[in-house]
């Protein structure tokens, strides 16, 4: 009968040794899709990037051109030779990574058009809301966007 219950114990162990990176890589991956502040004001998409995730600018009061459509010109970049390019082409967030002992994204860089300067993020998330939190120097001092997912 022992013997009966060292197999099952090592058949539950050995299931759930799989599980949990599936699970993990599952809960990293929530974060993936298209999102939006509460105001609509600014949309971004979510990708995975590697080892990391970014996203991208899909619109935004303060990016998009009197027609409200077409992205902006990276106008503020403080590399002239960026200033060219549609802001479409820059990501908007780049290098969160996923930590699971801390069950948030972190090490992530904001790119600030309107202003042309970067910033460091970290991100949680509950139910179907993304609290980016943007911050130089330390976290405390910075301020959270909330996003909302969109259903595509």
């Amino acid at each position: 009968m022992r013997f009966k219950s060292l197999v099952r114990l090592t058949a539950a162990l050995s299931i759930a040794l799989v599980t949990v990176p599936v699970a993990h890589a599952q809960e990293a991956d929530s974060i993936l899709g298209t999102w939006s502040t509460e105001t609509g004001n600014l949309i971004i998409d979510v990708y995975d990037a590697g080892d990391s995730y970014a996203a991208r600018f899909v619109y935004g009061d303060l990016i998009v051109e009197s027609d409200g459509r077409t992205l902006k010109n990276d106008q503020k970049n403080p590399d002239l030779s960026l200033r060219s390019r549609s802001l479409a082409e820059v990501n908007f967030l780049q290098d969160l990574a996923w930590d699971a002992s801390e069950r948030r994204w972190e090490g992530g860089t904001v790119y600030q058009a309107a202003t042309g300067q970067s910033a460091s993020a970290r991100a949680t998330m509950d139910a179907n809301k993304l609290h980016l939190r943007v911050y130089r120097g330390v976290p405390l001092a910075g301020r959270t966007l909330v996003l909302v997912r969109q259903e595509n």
